[in-house]
């Protein structure tokens, strides 16, 4: 047993059977209240009937009467309008920082049976299950299920908008610098994201500014910044950008990252920082104003001409330096495009929206998603063993969502399936129908 269970079965309504107080007046719950997830009581302006009279006020849960005292709420004057104290075990009497006594109503007799059980299944799933409602899952309404979809992805949408304020705080409010920051964050991939993002705070948009028509300056000052040019090179082309990088770094003070933060290890060799670098600086110099194309476009095949950029010819048969590879065009995926646009452009716009309280801007951002093929990860691939199959990426976000904060974390009871779950056995169960 525990709190939040209690907390939940209170909330909506589970309880079977008249309700008492320990000292035998009935309670008849018109408004359960609105549950507080910061600190004090656990529900606010709750509407109870106790013995015929009407009280409102605030409803504490605990499971054990007892952790009142425990939790020293006697002599907190928070708690001074709790107008019932719902536990699971009534082993003390409570009373009130002012000294009045508490109503005190034990639901250990009022929990159905089957809503505990099926609570417990859901929290103690079998080792092999990755999503603990999956063996019931067929029994969700369709309609049931995508209801939450749209909450699903406006609050993934959120979490990832708190990646674009962070870098905001950071570049002093500059939107085209946060674009080029988080860009090249999400260019590295899973792998090196961090890594990249270091690359892009290393390198000045200012000083990148003046080589834009020199597509060999940019790559050889991204790839010193990178650290990736301290080193004695066999072939023409780094011993070319080492020694251009070196003129770059004395004249603009230039410090490059620890180059050892690259990882090769258990990358594709299409997916090494190398080939990505160069495909970067490729972008930089074809691309002015990253994030005002952004804003200036709805067309989600727009956006994804503007990566249309590979690497420079040295890496057509290479993917490091000295050492010759089978010649090939060294060119963006498009999951690495469309990765990009969903995790870095679309947030971007979002809380661009957000900040200037234009709603058109965050239904932009929205339908970017909803023009892009569904993402395939491990995750999504999970539901669609499921039927659960998204049809763009705007659903895929929503399951990524689902799984990550809610079913992972078995955060179950703050799931909007949970009520259907708790509350009916499956089909097939001698106990209450699905349907009833």
């Amino acid at each position: 047993m525990n709190e939040a269970f209690l907390q939940y079965v209170w909330q909506h309504g589970l309880l079977e059977g008249p309700l008492a107080t320990v000292d035998g007046l009935p309670v008849v719950v018109e408004r359960a209240g609105e549950l507080n997830r910061d600190a004090g009581p656990d529900f606010f302006a709750a509407r109870l009937l106790i013995d015929g009279v009407l009280w409102v006020g605030n409803v504490e849960v605990h499971i054990k009467a007892s952790d009142w005292k425990l939790h020293h709420h006697s002599s907190d004057k928070n708690y001074n309008n709790v107008i019932l104290h719902v536990v699971y075990v009534a082993d003390a009497d409570i009373v009130l920082e002012d000294g009045s006594r508490v109503a005190t109503l034990s639901i250990a007799d009022n929990i159905p049976e089957r809503v505990w059980e099926n609570y417990n299944q859901l929290m103690n799933p079998a080792a092999d299950v990755d999503i603990p409602c999956a063996p019931r899952l067929k029994e969700i309404p369709p309609f049931l299920f995508k209801i939450g979809q749209e909450r699903l992805s406006v609050e993934r949408m959120e979490r990832k908008s708190g990646d674009v304020k962070r870098l905001l705080r950071q570049t002093k409010g500059s939107w085209e610098q946060t674009c080029y920051w988080l860009t090249a964050h999400y260019f590295g991939g899973k792998t090196n994201a961090f890594a990249f993002e270091l690359l892009a705070k290393v390198t000045p948009m200012n000083v990148l500014a003046k080589f834009k028509d020199n597509p060999f300056r940019v790559e050889s000052l991204f790839f010193g910044q990178a650290g990736m040019l301290d080193k004695d090179f066999a072939d023409d082309y780094p011993r070319a950008m080492k020694h251009e990088y070196s003129y770059q770094s004395a004249a603009y003070n230039l410090t490059p990252m620890p180059g050892h933060l690259w990882k090769f290890f258990r990358l594709r060799p299409p997916s090494f920082p190398t080939l990505r670098i160069s495909q970067f600086a490729t972008l930089i110099v074809r691309s002015n104003n990253l994030f005002s194309r952004l804003l200036d476009t709805s067309d989600v095949r727009l956006l994804r001409s503007l990566f249309d950029v590979g690497a420079s010819d040295y890496w057509h048969n290479h993917y490091q330096f000295d050492k010759p590879a089978a010649p090939c065009p060294k060119i963006m995926g498009n999951a690495l495009v469309d990765s990009i646009i969903i995790n870095a452009w679309v947030p971007l716009l979002f809380q661009y929206g957000v900040m200037h309280d234009d709603q058109n801007r965050k239904d932009q951002a929205f339908a970017l998603l909803e023009q892009l093929p569904p993402e395939d990860n491990r995750i999504v691939r999970l539901w669609q063993r499921l039927d659960i199959v998204p049809n763009d990426a705007f659903q895929s976000q929503a399951l990524i969502e689902r799984y990550n904060e809610y079913c992972n974390r078995k955060r179950c009871l703050d799931c909007h399936l949970a009520f259907r779950l708790l509350k009916y056995f499956p089909r097939g169960s001698s106990s209450l129908p699905l349907n009833n």
